[in-house]
């Protein structure tokens, strides 16, 4: 019977080499290594098989224990490495891996055995209880972070980690909140303390700053950085407290050319004193110093009107679905009063402070309330996980300048909106997204911000382009 089951195995390997046009051999932790008839071989040996293959570099000697899937291109064996180790070795068809994006899976596979590594060296006394990659769509737990539990009796760790090469290694924090949530829900028996971050040296620290406003009587925060060898080293988060972030001061001009007229268009006032002229957000022109810099004639500024207005017959013209974020802060800015009736309709001020993190795809306002505090803004027009982070990148940054007392000093809020007594209260946070359109565990990760930060979710109406009408609100006011 053993004898047979060997022999299953070995057949398994030749149906796919024979199958194979680029066959490689992939071991998690290691790079590819091509299969040949000259440096190949493998053997029936009992109940097992054992399976050589080796190049220039490397001998690789492995028994395997059984086939755990096969499909065409690609064959997973089981293997022993060590006595009592196991693991998971695989057959690719390099060809056909390049049509389906398998070596993005096989590099996940490695970072996932480096984390494990570095796991068992933080946490010798821990059992590793859990740690996958794969992707959780139910609970929003993403393929790209590899996550694990980490345990010690009745206490507990969550951990995740995020690649060198990660696209958005900053979305590592967001996954590891929705992770530790989902395990102390799933895990009720535990008492699972806090989270462990594994990050790369050059993309920590956004995610070492964000830490420092999370609340520490939610969970406890375990950060490491490693470097291009994979050796890490506990960073203590302090050393992360100096925010890249710039106040230009505001300007104001006086303009001598005639602005542009036309119906449905709005001026705004720019921070640097010109204007720009937009239909629905969409900017179409705007002034430097004494000139009209126009990306369309008057004609065609027209025309614009007419395709991106609520009542477009053609909505899935381009200009009617460029940029929903900013057709969103037209609403807004329009009817402020709507989304809070306490902050003043004027000054309202765009992208105070600028900084380099402008990609993320949200848009936001400063405002001030009838008390004299600050009220930033998040705009999103549809569901983003990320959206309580990006929020919080932008206030803490509009927190470090109300702590410098910048904002009056450099020209913003001219009359008397803040008042003296409240330049150091945290600013508030309102996120504005239409109701439907909130992702569904932005609400577990604002679980874990600072109680200093005051948060609210506003829901506007799922025809806001019409008329802007809040249907939910979450959170402190």
């Amino acid at each position: 019977m053993t004898e047979v089951l060997g022999t299953e195995i070995l057949r398994a390997v030749e149906r796919f080499l024979e199958t194979s046009r680029d066959p490689v051999l992939c071991e998690p932790g290691e790079e590819w290594l091509e299969i040949t008839a000259e440096n190949f071989v493998m053997e029936v040996r009992g109940a097992c098989a054992q399976l050589q293959a080796w190049d220039q570099r490397r001998n690789l000697v492995r028994s395997v224990t059984a086939v755990e899937r096969e499909t065409r291109g690609k064959l997973v064996l089981k293997v022993t490495r060590f006595p009592k180790g196991q693991g998971t070795l695989e057959l690719i068809d390099r060809e056909r891996a390049v049509r389906d994006n398998l070596p993005l899976r096989s590099a996940r596979l490695g970072f996932r055995e480096q984390f494990r590594r570095f796991l068992r060296r933080q946490f010798p006394a821990s059992k590793l209880a859990e740690l996958t990659t794969e992707a959780d769509l139910e609970h929003t737990l993403s393929p790209a972070y590899p996550r694990a539990l980490v345990r010690q009796g009745a206490s507990a760790w969550a951990a995740i980690g995020a690649a060198p090469d990660a696209s958005h290694p900053d979305g590592v924090l967001t996954f590891g909140l929705i992770w530790l949530d989902y395990l102390r829900e799933r895990e009720p028996s535990l008492a699972i303390q806090g989270l462990v971050l594994y990050l790369p040296a050059g993309g920590a620290k956004t995610t070492c700053l964000r830490l420092l406003f999370l609340n520490p009587a939610a969970a406890q925060y375990c950060a490491f950085v490693y470097d291009d060898q994979g050796l890490e080293e506990r960073v203590d988060l302090k050393d992360y407290g100096n925010l890249d972030t710039h106040l230009e001061p505001y300007r104001r001009r006086t303009l001598n050319h005639r602005m542009v007229e036309a119906a449905g268009v709005e001026t705004i006032e720019r921070n640097d004193g010109e204007l720009s002229f937009r239909v629905h957000g969409l900017e179409f022109a705007r002034t430097a110093g004494s000139e009209l810099l126009a990306g369309l004639s008057r004609k065609r500024a027209a025309e614009l009107v007419r395709l991106r207005s609520p009542d477009a017959a053609d909505r899935r013209n381009p200009l009617y679905r460029r940029n929903p974020e900013a057709w969103l802060e037209s609403q807004v800015r329009t009817h402020l009063r709507d989304i809070d009736a306490s902050l003043l309709p004027a000054p309202v001020y765009g992208q105070v402070p600028a900084f380099a993190a402008a990609e993320r795809g949200v848009l936001d306002l400063l405002a001030v309330d009838h008390r004299g505090r600050l009220a930033v803004i998040e705009l999103k027009a549809s569901e983003d996980v990320h959206l309580p982070l990006q929020a919080l990148d932008y206030w803490m940054r509009v927190q470090r300048h109300v702590e410098r007392s910048e904002f009056q000093a450099k020209g913003y809020f001219p009359s008397s909106e803040i008042r003296c007594e409240l330049l150091r209260e945290p600013p508030r946070l309102l996120l504005v997204s239409p109701a439907l359109d909130f992702h569904p565990s932005n609400e577990r990760v604002l679980r874990y911000l600072s109680p200093q930060i005051p948060v609210e979710r506003i829901g506007v109406g799922l025809e806001w382009r019409k008329q802007l009408k809040v249907m939910y609100r979450s959170g402190a006011p």
